[in-house]
């Protein structure tokens, strides 16, 4: 079970659904445009109109098709689709793709504390996020300690530090140019002798050289597996929404390098592209955990995939 309490918490649906406000807008809106409300069949071309409205979102074009070719289903035999029915065929499949996403487990034990690396390029806000993510853990009554692995860039260790105080995380740090694997060690055994419940371990972003990125990578998965019994417990890559299908470019290079378990989508509220995180989950089959819906620090939410569903395309149930 994930520790966060986020569905008892007021807000929480809203600020996701205003997130996706633009990409709602592109979406739901546009298929009651296309199909009505009434008892008409759906058209060929307005099945075409529908599969340029979901790719446009991002939605992906695997699952566009797969969407497409169930309505196409619903339709043969001269049965009738309402708006209604489109949108419930394409919650289905959403359901289906996202099932397993949501915030990962906490699982702290006596062997040491919950080890998320952190991974992506640089530029998506990566160091940033892991502020926010410490900020939420906290916030839910966990002990957190970074782990300044990224010692390429003086500006992520400082901007660490800053997190930390402002947080009340703890920090291991090296001077900037040491080995990140040696850093991970010096912050995992801090975490043992403080006990502390969670490890967030920043890393570089280099794809331009990734054979050295994936060696560094490598080197921490075993330290961090020596250390700590199944660790890293969790890869997480920080995504932003904005970019698009780049942002699939980037998931499957660091998933081919890095083994990332779950994703963090950030600048969710920026785009009306929110399909990318469907496109990912489908293709690569990783789940979601997170997603940055604004600048300030509380704004980091668990992913919750009835919610987000709810959000896009929208629901019969009060929030």
């Amino acid at each position: 079970m994930s520790i966060f309490n986020y569905k008892e918490k007021p807000g929480y649906f809203s600020r996701l659904k205003k997130a996706l406000e633009s990409t709602k807008e592109d979406i739901s809106q546009k298929i009651g445009e296309l199909t009505g409300s009434g008892e008409s069949p759906v058209t060929p071309e307005q099945l075409e109109n529908l599969e340029e409205v979901l790719l446009a979102a991002d939605i992906g074009v695997q699952t566009t098709l797969e969407i497409i070719e169930k309505i196409q289903d619903e339709t043969r035999g001269n049965r009738f689709v309402t708006s209604f029915q489109v949108k419930r065929l394409i919650r289905e499949e959403l359901a289906t793709i996202l099932q397993d996403s949501g915030a990962p487990d906490l699982k702290v034990s006596d062997g040491g504390p919950f080890v998320m690396f952190v991974v992506g390029v640089n530029g998506v806000g990566k160091t940033t996020t892991i502020g926010k993510l410490a900020s939420l853990y906290r916030s839910e009554g966990s002990s957190v300690l970074f782990s300044a692995s990224d010692t390429f860039r003086a500006a992520a260790i400082e901007q660490l530090t800053i997190w930390a105080e402002r947080t009340g995380a703890s920090l291991v740090k090296q001077s900037p140019g040491a080995d990140p694997a040696a850093v991970l060690f010096d912050a995992i055994q801090s975490a043992k002798s403080r006990a502390v419940d969670v490890l967030i371990v920043d890393t570089a972003g280099r794809l331009h050289t990734k054979s050295n990125l994936m060696q560094e990578l490598e080197k921490m998965n075993r330290v961090a597996a020596r250390e700590v019994d199944s660790a890293p417990h969790e890869v997480l890559l920080v995504l932003d929404a904005t970019t698009g299908q780049n942002g699939l470019v980037q998931a499957r290079e660091f998933h081919k390098s890095a083994g990332v378990t779950g994703l963090l989508v950030t600048k969710l509220d920026g785009t009306a592209k929110g399909g990318i995180v469907v496109a990912i989950a489908k293709e690569l089959g990783i789940p979601i955990r997170f997603v940055g819906v604004g600048e300030k620090a509380d704004d980091l939410l668990p992913f919750d995939p009835q919610a987000y569903i709810d959000s896009l395309l929208g629901s019969d149930k009060s929030r």
